[in-house]
């Protein structure tokens, strides 16, 4: 059994860590894309330059020019831009197995969903990474990946379609955290399998003075452009698990597949005004739109909670009954979890007066969502959140 003070430290460092990569890769990532789309041609380039850019930043000037291919002689040195990515994904990974896979029943597993052991969750979600990005490599190399606009529809079904599957089998969080997982995986393995096999075959054939084959640009363009749509989308999944109601609600997947779409939709606005072809504004009214989206299917609740009238009003008492023996476990000076150092959040609800004053957050986490108890760990009824919602749609009266 490992020490929960270990544990909780060591989660702490590992997704500072996750985030401070991700900031790094992502950046650089926005940059370069920003960079290629901001390249203009003109008369007096060198031979086999694409386009040059002239940028300002920090009090300097800079002037940026891309070879179409690669330059005729290799310079001294070179800039390879790969361990952002590699660093985001091995602490994420890392990060994944101290918080999903070692506290499986807590955060990966929903009993009401699909009674898994937390070493067929851990295999499930670990295979689930590795069949997911085999089957996109498939897509890509098949005639489909000629023709972006139906690699990315199959691509996008494809997610939506594993969303709603995981959804049902895994916990909200846990299915979120794994949809996130699978999207990071394809974007770091596109730059560790593709992108940067691809420029080193490039640098070799320079250096033995060889032509080197423009496929290998082509399609390490490719996977770069796949990556910087993927980037919103896995960003907002990766965040997701710290509100419920996005992840523990009745149409959770359908939120999932709602931002799926907007965060390209996002990011077609900013390319196409770093490319110079305009400002495709009616892109932010969809975002808006989608968004709003979201915000209803998130306040329509979980089905134990919005399937027909509520029961009368409850006495504090059967509340106080229903908390001390669904929550306290977790949300008490002791906690009986040997995983669980401190009350998540510093939450106590072992007292009628703690049980009263946290009636807002028992709300959102029990009544409005299913996050909580977080796996159903200790097997809440659907009745037991019917009285809840009546107690809090009474007023959450203490007596």
């Amino acid at each position: 059994m490992f020490n929960p003070i270990l544990t909780e430290w060591l989660s702490l460092v590992l997704r500072w860590l996750h985030v401070i990569a991700a900031m790094a890769w992502i950046g650089s990532s926005f940059y370069f894309i920003h960079l290629d789309l901001s390249l203009k041609h003109r008369d007096g380039l060198p031979t086999g330059v694409q386009g040059d850019a002239w940028q300002v930043h920090g009090g300097g000037f800079y002037h940026m020019v891309k070879y179409l291919l690669a330059p005729a002689r290799m310079p001294d040195e070179l800039t390879w831009f790969k361990w952002e990515a590699y660093t985001t994904w091995l602490s994420g990974f890392a990060l994944l197995v101290v918080v999903y896979y070692l506290d499986a029943e807590l955060f990966l597993i929903d009993k009401s969903s699909m009674d898994l052991t937390p070493f067929a969750a851990g295999a499930f979600s670990l295979g689930s990474l590795i069949s997911a990005w085999l089957i996109y490599e498939v897509l890509c190399r098949s005639p489909l990946g000629r023709h972006e606009a139906a690699l990315a529809w199959v691509g996008y079904c494809f997610i939506v379609i594993l969303t709603f599957a995981f959804t049902h089998m895994l916990s909200g969080r846990g299915a979120f955290n794994q949809i996130g997982a699978i999207i990071g995986t394809v974007m770091v393995a596109n730059v560790f399998a593709i992108i940067i096999p691809n420029q080193k075959k490039t640098v070799a054939a320079l250096l033995a003075g060889r032509e080197p084959n423009p496929e290998w640009v082509k399609i390490g363009k490719q996977r770069s452009v796949h990556n910087n749509y993927l980037t919103l989308p896995v960003i907002f999944l990766m965040i997701s698990n710290h509100y419920p109601l996005l992840f523990a609600t009745r149409y959770n997947w359908v939120i999932v597949a709602i931002i799926l779409a907007l965060g390209p939709i996002i990011r077609h606005f900013f390319n196409s005004r770093h490319a110079g072809r305009g400002s495709p504004w009616w892109t932010w009214a969809v975002a808006a739109g989608g968004m709003a989206a979201v915000a209803w299917l998130s306040a329509a609740g979980p089905r134990e909670t919005t399937t027909g009238a509520l029961p009368p009003a409850p006495q504090f008492a059967q509340v106080e009954t229903i908390v001390l023996s669904r929550c306290s476990m977790c949300h008490a000076k002791e906690s009986v979890w040997a995983t669980i150092a401190t009350a998540p959040k510093g939450v106590l609800l072992d007292t009628n007066e703690s049980i009263h004053r946290n009636a807002r957050l028992i709300e959102r986490n029990a009544v409005r969502s299913n996050a909580m108890p977080p796996g159903n760990i200790t097997e809440m009824t659907a009745e037991e959140r019917r009285m809840l919602a009546a107690w809090v749609a009474a007023g959450a009266p203490a007596k």
